[in-house]
């Protein structure tokens, strides 16, 4: 089935884009990633502080019962943050952007929140199984893909390419 999309042709759900057959598109992108990854992490890091001045606070008001939030506040955090960032309207995280990088699906169609959620939830699931394998498999995969994003049907480029 062919349709028309902002990125190109869709041919059975994958977009024929010049752009996304362009090597030029993908160069780079996996040391941008690790940056970016590194970027995002002392982001989400410096975002917990206030929310856990926030627990700490309804944890004595609730005689410490509240205190039990701290158990999710790291994952918590991290999902709002990708959720809004990656996706939002750039479909990239804060480090992604100041790395120049964001994941874009094949499909042509924008990346919405939901779909940010589950890539980040199988990049976190993924490297709690298969740390190296899902880090070696961008050197083999087309496109430098990881296999969440095989997975998903996306694929980080440059923003600038």
């Amino acid at each position: 089935m062919n349709t028309s999309s902002s990125h190109g042709t869709i041919l059975d759900g994958e977009v024929l884009n010049s752009r996304l057959d362009d090597w030029r598109t993908f160069e780079g992108v996996r040391t941008r990633r690790a940056f970016a990854f590194f970027l995002d992490y002392l982001i989400i890091g410096l975002l917990i502080i206030p929310f856990a001045i926030l627990v700490a606070i309804f944890g004595l008001i609730t005689l410490g019962l509240g205190w039990f939030l701290f158990g999710i506040l790291g994952p918590a955090v991290a999902l709002i943050y990708v959720w809004n960032t990656l996706g939002g309207s750039s479909q990239a995280t804060v480090g992604m952007r100041m790395m120049g990088i964001r994941l874009e699906r094949l499909d042509g169609a924008p990346v919405d929140g939901m779909l940010a959620v589950v890539h980040t939830v199988l990049f976190w699931a993924g490297n709690a199984v298969l740390t190296p394998l899902i880090l070696l498999a961008t050197l083999f995969l087309d496109r430098k893909r990881t296999v969440h994003g095989l997975l998903l049907g996306t694929v980080v480029t440059r923003a600038d390419a």
